[in-house]
C-alpha cells in the first residue's frame, strides 16, 4: 500500500470510529511521524480528507476533523434520502432477486448478531455493508455509486451518535429487510419507499441522540396527515405515507 494510501485510510477510519474526536488537531509533524510516513504523502491524505468534508481548516494553517452538528445531519439525510432511495429502486429493477432474498433471510434472523457478545456490532454493521454492496452492485449506475460513496464517511460518523441503542438496530434490520426483500421481489416502488421510512427513522434517531428532539425538518407532515400516495423518495424529508409506515411495520 502507498504511504499516502496508509495515511489516508487510518486517519479516515479514526476519524469515522469517533478515536479522532471532532476539532483535533491533524498536525503535518506529529501525524506524519506518528503513522511513520513522510510529510509528502501525508498531506495528498490530508487533502483527500478535507475535499471529502472530514477535515477542514483550523488555526494557522493547521487542519483539524470536522464538527458534525444537528443540521449538518439534516443536510446529510436530505441528500442520502434522494440517492439512496434511487438506488434502491434502480436495484428493484435489474438485480438477481435470489441474492437479495438471501440478505433479506439475513436480516430476518439479524438479531442474533445484536444478542452477540460485540459491543461495537462488527456483525450487524457488515450485513449492513453487504447490503450496500448489494444494492451498488445491481443499480449498474457509475455515477450514483461514486456520489454514494462520498457520503458514507459522514453516515457513519452521524451514526456513532446515535450511540448504536440496540432497539433501534432490531429496528433498522427489520427495516432493511422490507428493503431487501422489494428488491428480491422487483418492487421498485415499495424498495423506494421503505427506503425512505428507513432513513426518516434513522435521522429521527440520531436527532434524538444529539438533540432531544425529533427532526423539525421544514416542510414535515404531521403524523396523521392524509395519503396522497406520493412517493416519499420524491418528498421533503416529512412523514412518509401511511402504506409504506403499515409496510415497515410488517
Amino acid at each position: 500500500m502507498l504511504a499516502s494510501e496508509l495515511a489516508y485510510t487510518t486517519l479516515r477510519e479514526e476519524i469515522v470510529s469517533g478515536r479522532l474526536a471532532p476539532g483535533s488537531v491533524l498536525g503535518e509533524v506529529e501525524q506524519a511521524a506518528r503513522l511513520g510516513v513522510s510529510r509528502t504523502p501525508l498531506r495528498e491524505a490530508l487533502g483527500r480528507l478535507g475535499a471529502e468534508g472530514l477535515a477542514v481548516a483550523g488555526k494557522g494553517r493547521t487542519l483539524v476533523v470536522s464538527s458534525i452538528s444537528a443540521q449538518d445531519v439534516r443536510h446529510l439525510f436530505e441528500l442520502r434520502e434522494a440517492l439512496e432511495a434511487q438506488a434502491a429502486r434502480l436495484a428493484a429493477r435489474r438485480a438477481d432477486p435470489a441474492v437479495f432474498a438471501a440478505l433479506a433471510d439475513r436480516f430476518a434472523a439479524a438479531v442474533t448478531l445484536l444478542d452477540a457478545d460485540d459491543r461495537d456490532h462488527v456483525a450487524y454493521y457488515q450485513l449492513v455493508a453487504d447490503l450496500d454492496s448489494a444494492i451498488d452492485e445491481a443499480m449498474a449506475s457509475p455515477y450514483l455509486r461514486r456520489a454514494l460513496a462520498s457520503l458514507r464517511s459522514h453516515v457513519a460518523r452521524a451514526r456513532r451518535l446515535s450511540q448504536d441503542d440496540r432497539d433501534r438496530l432490531v429496528r433498522a434490520s427489520q427495516e432493511h429487510e422490507l428493503i431487501a426483500r422489494a428488491v428480491a421481489e422487483g418492487d421498485a416502488t415499495l424498495a423506494a419507499q421503505a427506503t425512505a421510512v428507513h432513513l426518516r427513522a434513522s435521522l429521527t434517531h440520531i436527532l434524538t441522540a444529539l438533540t432531544g428532539e425529533g427532526p423539525g425538518m421544514p416542510g414535515s407532515e404531521p403524523a396523521n396527515a392524509p395519503d396522497t400516495g406520493t412517493d416519499p423518495a420524491e418528498t421533503d424529508l416529512g412523514t412518509p405515507p401511511t402504506p409504506v409506515r403499515e409496510a415497515a411495520a410488517r
